[in-house]
């Protein structure tokens, strides 16, 4: 017998299977199901809004003077660098400097044992004392022998000797003096002296060596206010700067006023300008390289011999260039090419050809003209033809980014 089902628990449940029927409908017309969004189902709701355009920041390109500069790879040198050598033979007594200090033109620096020295010294100014007093009996003969000569008292020929004896005997305290001189010289070298104003090195010889001509350097005492820089320049870098100043007058008035930065080994730059020296001779055949120098003041003794550093230097003044950021432009495959955003606010990707580095930015030769907009921040983000917010590049940003290329900056 079939039992008979309540009505209330039946409707109790349509009311439940209704309930669960609205709830999938909702989640249905929440997950927006895309497959069924074409046939133009619109009962769910409003069309999404539209994603807003990306914010990117552009910069307006205008012409500008801008100031070139090259790098260089460099090594100090001194203004002058005096080895300092034994010039006699004989034991090393006493050094009478220190090592690493500064020393004026004419101070001690080593002491040789000088008695070996004034012994020769003595001896020669004895053969010399000798050899006067012969000289001054000579003369006397001369002197006497002459009247009587011309009086037949004596013959010709004992006058004839005592002149030859007499010039014999000049010649000998000649001789003398020189021997003298050189004796009194080699004494003299046994002080060896500094020849220079300078910094003195460490001392390559000890007490008691046995020093000569032959020993090596002992010393060297090098000059380091002002001191030299040395680097080099490459050929067609110098080719371009002779074709640039052609005249004489007008080349040497731009290396005369040629200002050098050095940027030291911990990125800093040193306080004090330098200035053009000299340039080298030749074209190293193996480098292709022109050596050059530049003088650096040096009052503080900060610089030393030895030390490396880069060189900078104004070799250029691009007039009427336009300079972007370096973030700018994207490089693929030796191409360049920039994003330009055009009155209607959309990108279009221009091809550029890009010139010198100047600090972080770049200049462009060709490709862009005065006014265009060109996206500095936000490249990643943008296509051909989309449609952006452009906003103006900090100009803090910029004017920081050519600073950085002036001396002074890092």
């Amino acid at each position: 017998m079939t039992k008979a089902f309540p009505i209330d628990q039946f409707r109790g449940t349509q009311l439940t299977r209704v309930r669960r029927t609205q709830r999938n409908f909702s989640v249905f017309c929440a997950i927006g199901f895309a497959g069924f969004l074409p046939l133009g189902i619109t009962g769910c709701g409003n069309k999404p809004p539209a994603p807003a355009a990306p914010v990117v920041q552009v910069v307006t390109v205008s012409p500008q003077d801008v100031p070139i500069y090259t790098e260089w790879v460099g090594s100090l040198d001194g203004y002058v660098n005096a080895q300092i050598r034994a010039q006699v033979t004989g034991y090393l007594l006493a050094q009478d400097y220190v090592e690493g200090s500064e020393v004026k033109k004419g101070d001690l620096l080593f002491e040789i044992d000088p008695r070996p020295f004034q012994a020769v010294l003595d001896q020669a100014r004895g053969k010399l004392a000798q050899d006067e007093a012969q000289y001054g009996k000579t003369q006397l003969d001369v002197k006497r022998y002459t009247p009587l000569a011309g009086q037949n008292a004596i013959s010709q020929q004992e006058l004839d000797d005592a002149v030859q004896a007499n010039l014999s005997a000049e010649a000998a305290v000649k001789a003398d003096q020189a021997a003298v001189e050189t004796a009194s010289l080699n004494l003299g070298f046994t002080r060896i002296a500094a020849p220079i104003d300078g910094v003195a090195g460490l001392a390559q010889a000890q007490i008691g060596d046995l020093l000569g001509p032959t020993s090596g350097v002992l010393t060297t005492v090098s000059t380091i206010n002002p001191i030299k820089v040395y680097f080099s320049v490459s050929e067609q870098a110098y080719l371009a700067y002779r074709r640039q100043y052609t005249n004489t007058a007008e080349r040497a008035t731009h290396e005369q006023g040629l200002e050098l930065q050095l940027i030291l080994a911990d990125g800093l730059p040193y306080s004090l300008p330098g200035k053009f020296y000299f340039a080298g001779r030749e074209v190293n055949s193996t480098t292709g390289t022109l050596l050059v120098a530049g003088l650096f003041p040096n009052p503080d003794g900060i610089l030393r011999p030895g030390q490396f550093a880069r060189i900078r230097a104004k070799t250029e003044l691009r007039t009427g260039a336009l300079v972007v950021p370096q973030r700018a432009v994207n490089e693929l495959q030796g191409s360049f090419q920039v994003a330009v955003v055009d009155t209607q606010n959309k990108v279009h990707l221009t091809p550029v050809t890009a010139g010198a580095q100047v600090g972080s930015n770049w200049i462009i030769e060709k490709g862009l003209h005065h006014g265009d907009r060109v996206v500095a921040e936000g490249t990643l983000k943008v296509r051909e033809g989309l449609t952006v917010d452009p906003q103006p590049f900090p100009a803090s940003t910029q004017t920081n980014a050519l600073a950085s290329n002036q001396p002074g900056g890092k």
